[in-house]
């Protein structure tokens, strides 16, 4: 029986720009046979268990030969399976789609096009470079910079494309002075605007604006290398008014994310929208208590208790698993009162159905305890299903205002296993600005596995809160950046203006 091949464009480099109908092709496949081009953030977000076929080629070295891609895609395809061919930009857009196309339908293979946000289009609208301006142009030609070596001649109508307005060149930066040239000999003015584009659309995009006279130059002097695109026309002057991804404030920052995997997704993509380059490398793992006895006898006695407190989203989620584990469920916590130390905590809480009754305007142990001060909890009791190492300030705190409470072990943190080979490049290169930790045992893990002298002296560090902070300072380090609200968003937020001071 036949499968079928979806030939997607994944977009430019942005995660964010590949399609919905991209993405549910994706989620369909058995097979990813992907590009060099294609972003990593894309692929995190495909299921483990389909199979990942790498066919990417880098500085014209091929994993694998148009031939032999052509072959896989046939060979997959006959076995049965769902085939995503993962490519970047457009695949009909100068990335042979249409070649992969014809050998499919030549064997019968079913075969759909999903169109992606080519790069000629998207690179330049990055760089603050509008294509088309009532102003200045109303055409805009495409144009490979890398023409098929087997060609006897040249298709490129040098004469007739140098009166074009906009000119956009795909590969180009290995024949730029051949291009520069014949636009010149053509007629084009070497004053004409021109900017080279490389990594468009990513926290590595790198901009060089210059004329075509001395684009060439500029190049060479910056060793500027592809992937690139060069952008020929008038238009290139309003990159100095609209020039708006490159000014965001964390544009080409690298920021290690170490919280859990699971976790960091919503982490990264706050980074992401203020331009920072993410790396994840999570140095714990949350998991299941070792022994849940004391877990179980609270949930079996639930009716006891006046008031629960969680202190972390991961408290609620293993109390709750928990709860539905032993055929119950939130009809079982009526009457009970809940306290959540923040909003991020509150929301998980909200999310089966209960209203918080507390949120502290202090997000930290502290803050729990003072915003119990003006409730009466003499003679309550209450249940605190948290991490198994934690501090005691809620506990010692509540218990001085009369209250009983029942401290359970509903999870624990436990090292990641990672590897720290697999941050040491970046730190190496100077890659890493900033490691974030969001939590004690973060903290811990990250020493545990890196040691303490492999920071860069140019790295920060930034904390969630002072508690976290208090654990980085114990640990021989230095924490730069400390916000004042104790969530994700207050330590994105932080960072973001941290980096608008510092400039």
């Amino acid at each position: 029986m036949k499968g079928k091949v979806y030939i997607i464009g994944a977009g430019p480099g942005d995660p964010g720009l590949i399609t919905i109908k991209g993405m549910k092709c994706l989620e369909e496949a058995d097979v990813v046979i992907y590009d060099h081009l294609v972003g990593d953030a894309i692929l995190r977000h495909v299921k483990a268990e389909k199979r990942f076929i790498y066919a990417g080629k880098e500085g014209g070295a091929h994993t694998l030969t148009q031939d032999e891609i052509n072959a896989c895609l046939v060979e997959e395809a006959m076995k049965g399976k769902i085939v995503a061919r993962l490519k970047g930009g457009d695949p009909f857009i100068f990335g042979r789609g249409g070649e992969e196309a014809d050998v499919l339908a030549k064997a019968g293979i079913p075969f759909e096009v999903v169109p992606g946000v080519t790069s000629a289009i998207a690179v330049p609208a990055y760089a603050g470079i509008p294509l088309t301006h009532r102003g200045y142009t109303s055409a805009v030609a495409f144009v490979t910079g890398h023409e098929n070596p087997d060609k006897d001649k040249s298709e490129i109508a040098w004469e007739k494309l140098a009166g074009i307005g906009t000119l956009v060149f795909l590969m180009g930066v290995k024949n730029l002075p051949r291009i520069t040239a014949e636009l010149m000999a053509n007629g084009r003015p070497p004053e004409t605007p021109a900017a080279l584009i490389r990594w468009g659309t990513t926290p590595e995009q790198e901009t060089i604006t210059g004329t075509l006279q001395d684009i060439c130059a500029k190049a060479e002097a910056r060793r500027f290398l592809p992937p690139s695109i060069l952008v020929v026309g008038e238009v290139v002057s309003l990159r100095d008014r609209l020039n708006w991804f490159e000014e965001k404030p964390l544009f080409g920052k690298g920021i290690v994310i170490t919280r859990p995997e699971a976790q960091a997704e919503s982490f990264a993509a706050l980074l992401q929208a203020q331009g920072a380059r993410v790396i994840h490398f999570p140095t714990i793992r949350i998991v299941p208590a070792d022994d849940s006895q004391k877990l179980n006898n609270a949930i079996s006695g639930i009716e006891n208790y006046q008031w629960i407190i969680f202190t972390s989203a991961n408290g609620v989620r293993f109390f709750f698993q928990r709860l539905m584990d032993m055929k119950r469920d939130i009809r079982d916590l009526r009457g009970i009162r809940f306290c959540a130390i923040g909003p991020a905590t509150a929301d998980v809480i909200e999310k089966h159905g209960i209203r918080v009754d507390i949120v502290p305007k202090q997000f930290i142990s502290e803050g729990v305890v003072k915003a119990f001060e003006k409730v009466d909890i003499k003679g309550k009791k209450i249940l605190l299903p948290r991490a198994e190492k934690a501090r005691d300030v809620i506990p010692e705190g509540l218990e001085k205002m009369g209250a009983a409470v029942d401290v359970v072990t509903a999870y624990k943190t436990v090292n990641s296993g990672r590897d720290k080979a697999e941050i040491e490049d970046f730190l190496k290169e100077g890659k890493v600005d900033v490691v974030t930790f969001t939590s004690p045992s973060t903290v811990h893990h990250f020493i545990e596995i890196m040691g303490t002298n492999l920071l860069p002296a140019t790295t920060r560090i930034a904390c969630i809160g002072p508690v976290t902070a208090a654990a980085v300072r114990g640990a021989g380090l230095q924490a730069d950046i400390v916000q004042e609200r104790y969530t994700i968003p207050g330590l994105v937020e932080a960072l973001a203006d941290y980096y608008r001071k510092d400039g």
